[in-house]
């Protein structure tokens, strides 16, 4: 690697070492289990998290660099997932970091099979609709990255509840990513408790698409005008 893809290297480590502690902030993870990871800009790289290594004791030298067919280039044992980000990597370009939680009441959407429908304006906001359900696939080959992207390929959601697992989230980088997977448990614990009390209201499409507009356009700072 050349000196500036060495220095991209070294920051997103660092940054992605420090995005496994919002992991555990917002308590989205059990033990070892979940994993973040990132493109390097540019690059047929990504940085993702070592396998059954304690959060406590990430660090940024801890992370595993992996080219994007999942090979290891600098590091050793990568997340038993790290085939399935590579696919999302190699197939949708515009992705710039990955997310996979267990995360308790998403979760338990998954292990039913369902979708969780747009009843709140939050999830109008962050997802655009239903956050999906995707296919039920076996851990260690890229039969669960096929499955990420071919629910979320044309879909305005950046997380998919893939069957009997959990979350798998995309972003335009790894905090964006991350910041889907806490939004995504967020809204599948509210829907869970509304459905408990009753049916809950739908939201009209015509809104949902209004929401979703405004708060990705809109909604925030903006760098000021000239």
């Amino acid at each position: 690697m050349n000196t500036e893809v060495t220095r991209q290297v070294a920051a997103l480590r660092e940054t992605v070492a420090r995005l496994h502690r919002e992991l555990t902030r917002y308590d989205l993870v059990a033990w070892t289990s979940g994993n973040v990871s990132a493109r390097v800009p540019g690059q047929e790289l990504m940085v993702i998290k070592p396998s059954g290594v304690d959060y406590d004791d990430l660090t940024a030298e801890t992370m595993v660099v992996c080219d994007l067919n999942g090979t290891v280039v600098d590091g050793t044992s990568p997340s038993s997932d790290t085939a399935a980000h590579a696919y999302v990597y190699r197939a949708m370009p515009e992705v710039g970091g990955v997310v996979h939680t267990h995360s308790g009441y998403a979760t338990a959407w998954a292990a039913r099979g369902e979708a969780i429908p747009c009843w709140l304006t939050a999830q109008a906001d962050e997802f655009g609709g239903e956050i999906p359900i995707g296919p039920f696939a076996l851990i260690g080959g890229d039969d669960i990255g096929k499955g990420i992207v071919s629910t979320l390929s044309g879909h305005r959601s950046p997380a998919v509840l893939m069957r009997n697992h959990g979350v798998f989230t995309i972003g335009k980088d790894a905090r964006a990513a991350v910041k889907a997977a806490v939004m995504c448990e967020d809204v599948a614990r509210t829907a869970h408790l509304a459905r408990a009390l009753g049916q809950p209201v739908p939201i009209a499409p015509a809104d949902i698409d209004s929401l979703y507009d405004r708060y990705q356009n809109v909604y925030g700072q903006r760098p000021p005008a000239h």
